[in-house]
C-alpha cells in the first residue's frame, strides 16, 4: 500500500471518530445528559460501544488505522493537555489538609482496589483500570494508566463502565446526605470530603455545585489535586511492570541472553508531558481565552480517544469480563465513602 493511500485510509477512521466526538458533545448538551452531569467523553465512550456493537463490519477495515491511532496518539496528546486544568497555586490554596488526604485516598484505593481484584481472581489489567479510575480521576486516571499499561480497549472500556455508575450514584448521594446533616461536616469540610472521594471532576462539579459554591470551590480545588497525582501513580505502575517482566524473564533464563535490559523500566513521557503543562500554567504566561481554547480542545481530543477506545468494545468482551470489576467498584465506592468521611471529620483537622 502507497503511503499516500495509506494515510487517505487513516483520514478516513479520524475523521470518522471525530463526526462521532461532534455528536457526543452536542448530546451532552441536552438538558438530560447535563442534569447527570456526564462529560462528553462518557458519551463518546457510549457512541463507540453502538458502533462497535452496530456498524462496525460493515465498514472499510482499512479505517481501522485511524481509530486505533485516535486511541493512542491523541490519547496521549489529551493527557498531556490536560495540565492546562491545573496550576500549583491551586494546592497553595487548600493546604497540608487536602495534599494528605488526598495521598492516602488514592494510596489505598489503588493498591487495595489492586489486592481486592486479586482475591476476587479478577483480569489484573481491569483490576489496576477499575482501582486507578476510582482513586483519581475517574475516565481520564483510567485513559491514562491504559496508556501505560497498553491493555486491550474492552478492558478499559470495562474500567470506564464501574467509574461512571457509581460516580453518577455519588455524585446524588453526598447532597442529600450534607442536606440531612448526617454527615456532620461543616461546608469547609464537606468540600474535602467531595473532592478526595468522587470519581470525575464532573462529578465533583456536580455535586459541588447542589452544595453551595463554599463547597463547590474547596472540591474542586481538591479534585485537581487527586488530578495531579496521576503522574506519581503512572510511575509507581511503569516501575513495577517492569520489575514484573524483569522477574519472569530471569525465571525463564532470557535476561542474560537478551543483555539483561528486558526489566529496564519505560518512563511515561506523557505522565511528564503532563506535569511540565501544570508548571508552565503555573506561570500565567497565556491570556484566559487561550487556556479556555486549549482546554475546550483537550475534551474534544479526549472524547475522540474515548470514542475510539469505544468503538474497540463489543458486548461479547463485556460478558467476558463479568460481574467481578463491578463488585470491585462496589467495594471502592463503599470504602471512599467511609474512609473518606473519617479522613475529612478526623484526620484533616488534626493537620490544620
Amino acid at each position: 500500500m502507497k503511503l499516500s493511500e495509506h494515510r487517505g485510509n487513516m483520514l478516513h477512521g479520524v475523521l470518522l471518530i471525530a463526526l462521532f466526538s461532534c455528536a457526543a458533545f452536542w448530546i451532552a448538551e441536552t438538558g438530560f445528559v447535563r442534569s447527570l452531569s456526564l462529560s462528553p467523553l462518557i458519551v463518546g465512550i457510549v457512541l463507540g460501544m453502538l458502533y462497535a456493537n452496530s456498524l462496525r463490519n460493515r465498514l472499510p477495515a482499512t479505517w481501522v488505522p485511524g481509530i486505533l491511532f485516535c486511541s493512542k496518539r491523541l490519547l496521549r496528546v489529551g493527557i498531556i493537555l490536560y495540565g492546562f486544568n491545573l496550576t500549583f497555586q491551586d494546592i497553595v490554596k487548600v493546604g497540608l489538609p487536602a495534599i494528605v488526604v488526598d495521598a492516602v485516598v488514592v494510596t489505598v484505593t489503588v493498591y487495595g482496589g489492586v489486592l481486592v481484584g486479586r482475591l476476587l481472581r479478577m483480569d489484573k489489567g481491569i483490576a489496576l483500570l477499575t482501582s486507578v479510575g476510582s482513586g483519581i480521576c475517574g475516565a481520564a486516571a483510567v485513559l491514562g494508566a491504559e496508556a501505560t499499561v497498553r491493555t486491550k480497549p474492552y478492558k478499559t472500556a470495562v474500567a470506564v463502565s464501574t467509574v461512571v455508575i457509581f460516580g453518577t450514584l455519588a455524585m446524588f448521594v453526598y447532597p442529600a446526605l450534607y442536606r440531612s446533616g448526617v454527615l456532620g461536616l461543616d461546608p469547609a469540610q464537606m468540600g474535602l470530603y467531595t473532592g478526595s472521594t468522587l470519581h470525575e471532576v464532573a462529578h465533583v462539579v456536580g455535586a459541588g455545585n447542589a452544595m453551595g459554591q463554599e463547597v463547590s470551590d474547596t472540591a474542586i480545588i481538591v479534585k485537581m489535586i487527586r488530578v495531579i497525582l496521576l503522574v506519581p501513580v503512572l510511575l509507581v505502575i511503569s516501575f513495577t511492570i517492569s520489575r514484573v517482566r524483569a522477574r519472569k524473564l530471569q525465571k525463564r533464563g532470557i535476561a542474560a541472553a537478551t543483555g539483561g535490559d528486558q526489566g529496564k523500566i519505560s518512563i511515561p513521557w506523557f505522565a511528564v508531558g503532563f506535569l511540565g503543562v501544570i508548571a508552565f500554567n503555573s506561570l500565567g504566561l497565556l491570556p484566559d481565552s487561550v487556556i479556555a481554547f486549549i482546554k475546550q480542545s483537550d475534551v474534544f481530543l479526549l472524547t475522540m480517544a474515548m470514542t475510539a477506545l469505544g468503538a474497540e468494545t463489543s458486548i461479547e468482551k463485556f460478558r467476558k469480563a463479568g460481574f467481578k470489576p463491578f463488585l470491585l467498584a462496589a467495594i471502592l465506592f463503599v470504602w471512599l465513602m467511609a474512609g473518606g468521611w473519617l479522613l475529612a471529620s478526623y484526620v484533616a483537622p488534626w493537620l490544620m
